[in-house]
């Protein structure tokens, strides 16, 4: 008996689900890790919160954010950093400028992001304001920080965290509910239900 082609030709009306191939270990050990250090960040807001992040791009960051600083933001930003921090930013603010000089001969400092990055990117576009500005740049920094740009964080102590597997669980949970048949039939009219072979105990 010949096997039947797992494809439907356009004309079917109907498509047959094609089963995914199976992640090699490195592929699955990647998302997992990627899983956890998203899970983090959840648990950690305060992540977003430093100031050492503005050098990861000084330029996007005065783009989206110190843009719609006020003046006295802009003051109280630098005495939080500190004059060593500041020097630090705004020379690594200069280097990223003639660095997109050099490779594109377009001025980074008015229209673009580090070359790196894809024009498909969130924060690639310009910011509307304070409050959306801010957004792309937590977006910024939470897909620099998923995909491990980070080089100052440690990530052995996330990407080896079995509690931070909550994304994995919660697919489990949804999968498991998705091939589970209601084990009790209901019985009598819409106000009135006896639920029969029900025994208020969870076994999952």
């Amino acid at each position: 008996m010949a096997e039947m082609d797992v494809d439907a030709s356009p004309g079917d009306g109907f498509e047959k689900p094609v089963p995914r191939q199976p992640k090699s270990p490195g592929k699955a050990a990647q998302i997992q890790a990627q899983n956890r250090r998203r899970e983090w960040l959840e648990r950690n807001p305060s992540y977003f919160e430093s100031l050492e992040h503005e050098l990861a791009d000084p330029i996007l960051y005065d783009r989206l954010v110190k843009r719609f600083q006020t003046a006295t933001e802009r003051q109280e930003e630098g005495k939080m950093k500190g004059f060593g921090r500041t020097l630090e930013a705004d020379l690594a603010r200069g280097e990223q400028r003639l660095s997109n000089l050099d490779s594109n001969g377009v001025d980074g400092g008015h229209a673009t992001a580090p070359q790196a990055q894809s024009i498909d990117d969130p924060w690639d576009s310009a910011a509307s304001g304070k409050e959306h500005g801010s957004e792309m740049w937590h977006e910024f920094l939470k897909e620099r920080f998923i995909r491990g740009g980070d080089d100052d964080f440690d990530y052995e102590d996330v990407d080896g965290n079995e509690e931070l597997d909550a994304l994995a669980r919660r697919e489990a949970q949804d999968e498991w509910f998705e091939d589970e048949e209601p084990s009790w039939a209901a019985e009598g009219d819409a106000d009135v239900r006896v639920r029969q072979g029900e025994t208020g105990v969870q076994d999952f």
